[in-house]
């Protein structure tokens, strides 16, 4: 069933399904992790949804907005969103496959690049959610990460930023990819469910074809020990 909810506060409102597509935390989390300075023009949202991630970033700054989303009824979703926020003339939400992009823009285009992509290989049998809708949000059956990670790196500008986050049991898989991408890692920030439980996520800063040194941050704690949020994660709400 279709429905409005608010996001963050009551400054922005997002059309939701419950049988094809929610936002996620992580979908929050991300666009307070990223930094956008006054040399960002021009942002892209990979697998963007129904487009949390390019409306909380459109809080932080003026600057164009695109978001991509291959499933039609999820990008419905999203144009809805945009619109009932009044965000048309800043955010554009295109229907289409990330691995195309390249055919659509040209080289060093973009100056930040932000995703929130499928987690889980296809092989990981034991999560694949039989509604397609949900699979392929969850799944790599479209969107692998190397793939994903290919198409950033042809799209970023030189020394422009890539912001991703990921399941922390894949890390190392994931630096080597960027490794062999030219994206290199500047800053990564590990998620926890709560102290004492291991990371479950992870965010990470990259720049293509940055120098080396990364910086690691404090740990990111999303409840407190009766399950709440903790004051943090509540502020990313407000």
């Amino acid at each position: 069933m279709e429905t409005l909810n608010d996001i963050v506060g009551k400054n922005l409102k997002i059309y939701q399904d419950d049988e094809y597509f929610k936002f996620s935390l992580e979908s929050v989390l991300l666009p307070n992790f990223v930094q956008v300075n006054l040399r960002t023009k021009k942002i892209l949202d990979l697998c963007t949804g129904n487009a949390p991630i390019p409306l909380i970033l459109s809080l932080k700054t003026k600057c164009k907005i695109i978001g991509v989303e291959l499933q039609k009824e999820i990008y419905e979703l999203a144009r809805k969103s945009v619109k009932i926020n009044q965000k048309e003339d800043q955010i554009t939400i295109l229907n289409e496959d990330v691995k195309n992009l390249n055919q659509i823009f040209q080289g060093d285009t973009f100056d930040l690049i932000t995703v929130n992509p499928p987690y889980f290989k296809v092989s990981n049998q034991k999560v694949i959610n039989n509604n397609l809708i949900k699979a392929r949000a969850r799944h790599e059956n479209n969107l692998t990460l190397e793939q994903l990670l290919k198409i950033v790196t042809i799209l970023l500008k030189n020394n422009g930023s890539f912001y991703m986050v990921h399941r922390t049991e894949r890390f190392i898989e994931i630096i080597n990819l960027l490794e062999k991408y030219h994206l290199t890692p500047k800053e990564i920030q590990f998620i926890y469910p709560y102290k004492k439980k291991d990371s479950k996520l992870f965010m990470i800063k990259c720049t293509k074809n940055g120098k080396n040194g990364v910086k690691i941050f404090d740990p990111l704690y999303i409840h407190q020990n009766d399950l709440t949020y903790t004051e943090e994660v509540k502020k990313m709400f407000e």
